[in-house]
């Protein structure tokens, strides 16, 4: 069997930015769809996947994964019965809230760890090309996730690993391990390595760091720190008290930094993120400077009843993926999608 990126090659449908090989400029964010593949039969959080081929899309990026498998604020099961359902939801209200706008979460990188990830999960997912997403709290979990990634995942067979060096729902001050994460863990890769940055941080500083240590490409933006508190009792309605918003509510930030940073110079490749759901999304973020676009919680999520309307909402994200293919593998910014 060819390897993915062989494969498609072979089919003309991939672009390059930089040394980083998409099948197209459309790519799917962190979290929101799991590890691409479930063992309960839904892909992450969001029932609209399944009316869309994953790997159809340019890559697909995994939940962020640590050395140890981590709880969070949430949980890693996913074999939940029917008569648990109630019990799901309650834990869902405590990590996941709906917002004007957008939502707020604060999973705190609850994943089954990346042993179990490279052993279960990725192997069915090789007919996608994927983001391998990597957290940690030291410079040493970073270099110990890229080995074990180098060990069992051939260099090409991925597109890239993402370094989340910048979220909010763990409590860390990632300032504080960035650079010797940057120099101690981007050599080592045998993949492409793109750092997510956060618009809460000193992005610009931080894309310069990326660009002298290596990194291939910039994941902008993560999601923005935030707070929602019940109006009647001013208690946190997450658990963790502060969570990151996402949607549509955060995509002039996203518009903003992608502009900011090639405003100051940085020429590495920027993957765009943040309320993006329609084709003209895409089109404000092109024209901000950004290379290629990710899908998320604007996306992926919906209430609950919203969910009933999920074949539609599938035929959207495959409208939208169409159009992004018809951008063009030779596409530069000044080139409007049609």
């Amino acid at each position: 069997m060819l390897r993915a990126r062989e494969q498609a090659h072979r089919n003309g449908e991939s672009v390059r930015l930089g040394d980083i090989v998409l099948r197209n400029r459309l790519v799917t964010s962190s979290s929101l769809l799991g590890y691409g593949v479930s063992s309960s039969n839904f892909y992450g959080m969001s029932p609209i996947a399944k009316f869309v081929s994953l790997a159809e899309f340019g890559a697909v990026t995994t939940r962020t994964l640590t050395v140890e498998p981590r709880e969070g604020h949430f949980t890693t099961r996913e074999d939940w019965a029917p008569h648990e359902l109630p019990g799901l939801l309650k834990r869902y209200g405590t990590v996941l809230r709906g917002t004007d706008g957008g939502w707020i979460n604060a999973f705190g990188w609850c994943n089954v760890g990346i042993e179990a990830y490279l052993r279960d999960y990725y192997p069915r997912t090789r007919d996608q090309r994927v983001i391998i997403s990597l957290g940690g709290f030291s410079a040493e979990e970073f270099v110990t996730l890229v080995d074990r990634v180098n060990e069992v995942v051939p260099a090409g067979d991925i597109a890239a690993v993402e370094f989340n060096v910048s979220c909010h729902n763990v409590n860390f001050d990632f300032t504080t391990i960035l650079q010797d994460v940057l120099d101690e863990a981007v050599p080592r890769s045998n993949h492409p390595v793109i750092l997510k940055l956060s618009p809460d941080y000193d992005y610009l500083r931080n894309a310069q760091q990326a660009a002298a240590a290596g990194v291939s490409a910039l994941t902008a933006i993560n999601t923005v720190k935030a707070l929602r508190l019940d109006p009647r009792t001013g208690k946190p309605l997450l658990s963790n008290r502060y969570g990151g918003l996402s949607g549509r509510a955060i995509k002039p930030i996203g518009l903003r930094v992608v502009s900011e940073l090639r405003e100051s110079g940085v020429t590495l490749p920027i993957i765009a993120t943040g309320g993006i759901r329609s084709v003209d999304d895409c089109r404000e973020y092109f024209w901000a400077g950004a290379d290629a676009v990710s899908l998320g919680s604007a996306t992926w999520l919906a209430s609950y009843p919203g969910y009933a309307l999920a074949p539609l909402r599938g035929l959207h994200v495959r409208r939208v993926l169409n159009a992004v293919r018809r951008y063009g593998v030779q596409a530069s910014h000044s080139v409007a999608l049609r």
